[in-house]
């Protein structure tokens, strides 16, 4: 972080963030024809690489000093817990990865998407319960029990993204097997009756009941994903109603933008960010394009079949 006159605030080098620069970079690139955004793009991969990548157990640590020297906490934020290894930043590091493949083919990406998506199927998603593991050593040993449903429907949808990309017929049916079962579980589990994605569980029940924004955004391309997959129709009508509580409860009607969350009863935090430091037209602009792009697909081939 810097301050508005550009002068450092915090220099640690997180691989969450240097992924969403390798993901930006790479979708500019590809916008813009820029090849010059798009070599950018490659030398931040190849750092991540050569600095964060653990080469005894797999994987990504989290954060680095500005020298790229492992930091000794390796929090992402003052929520999360002092662990080497996340969920959320190899989720991030997934996508980021996934968009650079998709717009510029290299043999080391293409490997490490592969060791990512199998990363997700043997150490983060837990397979007795279809939930991600949040936290872990550098061993991978689970240090988290909580469950987040926002995380769990947005992976579920990504991983299918990242197989699809990888084109390796067998993992994208072992992961399409996963994403519907971790979009019924979510489903079962998470949804609430209004229609809201409740926010966070553990192994004794719900914990949080709020609503934030990027889990309501993330439920609805996760819930027709799932429909798509499956054509089962109750992951419609979910992604349906997930849409519908977006814009009665999350959209700012007078002010613009969404809340940052509803209470349970539907009530918007007005001590939250409109846009910060963690919120920004992300999750909301891509559940759109994602949405519009999947509804016009299934309009083609609707039209193709008559």
């Amino acid at each position: 972080m810097v301050d508005y006159q550009g002068r450092p605030m915090d220099t640690k080098k997180r691989i969450y963030g240097q992924a969403f620069t390798v993901y930006a970079l790479a979708e500019y690139a590809h916008a813009s024809g820029d090849s010059e955004a798009m070599a950018r793009a490659m030398r931040l991969m190849e750092q991540i690489e050569s600095s964060s990548h653990d080469e005894a157990h797999g994987g990504y640590f989290e954060t680095y000093e500005r020298d790229w020297t492992l930091a000794v906490d390796q929090r992402l934020s003052d929520v999360d817990l002092d662990e080497k290894k996340s969920m959320n930043t190899h989720l991030h590091l997934l996508e980021a990865y996934v968009t650079l493949l998709r717009h510029h083919e290299d043999p080391t990406v293409r490997f490490r998407l592969r060791q990512l998506i199998e990363i997700f199927l043997r150490f983060i998603i837990d397979s007795t319960n279809y939930h991600f593991i949040l936290f872990f050593d550098e061993e991978w040993r689970p240090r988290s029990e909580k469950i987040s449903f926002g995380h769990d429907i947005e992976g579920s949808w990504l991983l299918c993204e990242a197989a699809e990309v990888l084109g390796d017929t067998d993992v994208l049916e072992r992961v399409r097997a996963v994403a519907v079962k971790m979009a019924q579980t979510v489903y079962e589990q998470g949804l609430d009756a209004d229609g809201g994605l409740m926010y966070e569980a553990g192994p004794a029940g719900i914990l949080d009941t709020d609503k934030h924004w990027w889990p309501q955004a993330e439920a609805v391309v996760g819930f027709l994903n799932a429909c798509q997959l499956s054509g089962r129709r109750h992951f419609l009508d979910a992604a349906e109603r997930s849409w519908a509580f977006i814009e009665k409860y999350i959209v700012d009607r007078e002010h613009g933008e969404w809340f940052w969350l509803v209470s349970q009863a539907g009530v918007p935090d007005a001590a939250q960010d409109k846009v910060g430091p963690w919120k920004c037209p992300y999750h909301n602009s891509r559940t759109c394009f994602e949405v519009m792009e999947r509804l016009d697909g299934l309009g083609r081939r609707g039209a193709d079949q008559a």
